[in-house]
Formats: structure tokens, sequence, C-alpha cells
């Protein structure tokens, strides 16, 4: 098969522990074609199909700096239709932006021509990932999202101890906590809220925290039997790993298992093969549908074939599709 993946330039990586990589080194060992582009890549003109220019690449089996060779360098990829290919991967990192989504729409135009593509435009853009979660009020804790700093007081004084983020935010950037003497409230609100203009999602402070946001990967619906507990370390309230979390594999506890298996067919059903849930304690606080990572962390510290895992499911997705365009 002819795999196109959508990502941040390959040069960027850090295989050691990058999913994409990963995803990437399963497929090719399987015999898959590999081909790699950016957002900025794609482009649609009347009377063509969307076309991505890609560089068509292969995997050394080494993990630094040279862990790929590309038949092509920019500026001189070669022009590659989308629809022409066997799945198209959308791997690019938040943050969503305006471009994302724009991206997004190009290759919802490139499905229409007849590309398969993971996960799903459509769905990537009506699952923004900290607002997915006030669809399953039953699993989340108290949330409020607004604009008003007024809401932000009232929520603090009633939960005492809270947690300010800003809705756009990735890898626990811009993350604040508040405790029950309010200290530096009405600055972080000001940070946060720039006088009304943007939305804030404030949560009650979850003390399961020290104990790890445990990312639990859901593939083509089911859960992967193993979450990443990320542990904050020192004085940190995050727990994620680009804020110096400590990742640590752990099987599912059986609130893990019950969150995943209602949220699974669900989020499947929509087109997202691959969805990464962030869960404290017994609480869902997110859902990542962009580039849902620890595919590296979880294999390496448990065993198990989470790229493997990933690929089946991708190839069982094509040949699915396959059958119902016949």
């Amino acid at each position: 098969m002819k795999l196109l993946f959508v990502a941040d330039p390959l040069e960027s990586f850090k295989p050691y522990k990058d999913s994409t990589f990963a995803m990437m080194r399963e497929a090719a060992a399987r015999g898959h074609t590999l081909m790699a582009c950016t957002p900025q890549d794609l482009r649609w003109q009347r009377g063509e199909p969307v076309t991505g220019f890609v560089r068509d690449i292969t995997l050394t089996g080494r993990t630094g700096a040279d862990w790929f060779s590309a038949a092509q360098q920019a500026p001189d990829e070669r022009p590659q239709p989308l629809k022409d290919v066997d799945a198209v991967l959308m791997r690019k990192d938040p943050p969503f932006d305006s471009e994302y989504f724009y991206a997004t729409h190009l290759l919802s135009q490139a499905e229409r021509e007849g590309a398969r593509v993971f996960n799903r435009p459509s769905a990537l853009r009506e699952h923004p990932e900290k607002l997915a979660i006030l669809e399953f009020p039953e699993h989340i804790g108290e949330t409020l999202v607004t604009r008003d700093p007024a809401d932000i007081r009232r929520f603090h004084a009633a939960h005492h101890d809270i947690i300010l983020k800003p809705l756009d935010g990735m890898g626990g950037m811009g993350i604040f906590r508040v405790g029950p003497d309010g200290l530096n409230l009405g600055s972080i609100m000001e940070t946060l809220n720039q006088g009304g203009a943007t939305s804030v999602m404030v949560q009650k402070y979850l003390p399961e925290i020290a104990d790890g946001d445990k990312r639990i990967l859901l593939i083509g619906g089911v859960p992967v039997p193993y979450c990443l507990a990320r542990i904050p370390q020192g004085s940190e309230i995050r727990g994620n790993l680009a804020a110096g979390g400590k990742g640590v594999a752990r099987p599912l506890s059986d609130d893990d298992r019950r969150i995943a298996e209602a949220l699974g067919p669900v989020l499947a059903a929509r087109g997202l093969l691959l969805v990464g849930l962030d869960v404290i304690g017994s609480r869902l606080t997110e859902i990542n549908v962009t580039s849902p990572t620890c595919f590296a962390e979880i294999t390496e510290q448990t065993g198990f074939p989470v790229a493997k895992t990933f690929v089946d499911a991708l190839e069982a997705a094509i040949a699915s599709t396959c059958r119902g365009a016949a």
C-alpha cells in the first residue's frame, strides 16, 4: 500500500519517542510505501485533485537525525494526488490553529475525490481537544467554560482549588492552579481571558494528578490495555511529558476501561481511528484526536505492540472502505 503522512517536517522528528515514526516503521516492515509532506505542501486548483508535494522516504534503521532518506529534497518535492494513495494519515501536531483548520478542509475535499483520510478531517474539526469532553458530562469533573471573569470567580468560590487552561493549549502550556487563597487569580484571568476576549476552561483541581495524568489510547474504538501515567515532578502540577512529567505505563484500571469502552465505539464511528483520552483519577479531562502519542513509551515498558495494533486497524479500515466503494 501507498501511505502518505501529513506531518511536521521530518527533520523535527525525535524517532526514539515519536509515534508517527513508530507507525512508519511498522508500515515499512510490512512492505508499504511511505510518503510525507507538511500541511503547507497541500494544494487544490480548479480542475485538479487535491495534491500534496511529497517526499518518497525510506527508513534507514537508525534513530538519529539520519533516520530517513528521501528521493526528493525541498523545494523539489513530487506532486502526488491524494486520491491515488491508499491512505492519508493526518499527523500534524497541535496547535489546532487556522492553518490546521484550513488543511482539514483541503483533506475533506480530497475525501470527496476518493481519498481515504485518517483521522477523518470532519471529525478533527468536530472534536476540539479541550471542548470535546463536554459531550460526555457523566465522565468529567466539575468544569466551566466561559469568557466572563465573574463566572471564574464564582467557580473558585464554590470549589476553592481550581485549574485554569486555554482552549488552544498543548503540552501543558498555559495551565495554572489557584488554591483556596485565590492568590494571583486576577492576574491569571487577565493573562488567559484577556478582558473577556478569550474563552477559558476552568476545572476543579483533582488531587489524583499526583498519581499521573493517564493517556489512554483508543485504536479503532478499542482501548490499548495499558495507559501511560504522566506523573508531575517536583513542584510541577502538570504531568505532560513536554512539561517534564515522568511517563509510567500501567494496566488500565476499572475506571479507565469504563470510560474507554463508553467512548471508543462512539468516536470510532465518527471516523476517529486513533484517539488519546486523558484521565485523572476517574475523570476524563481531554479527548486528543489531532496527533495522539505515547506509542513508544507504552511499547518499551510493557511489550504491547501499539504500532502493530494501529497498522492492523489501518489496514482493516482501508480494506473496509475499498469493499464499500466496490
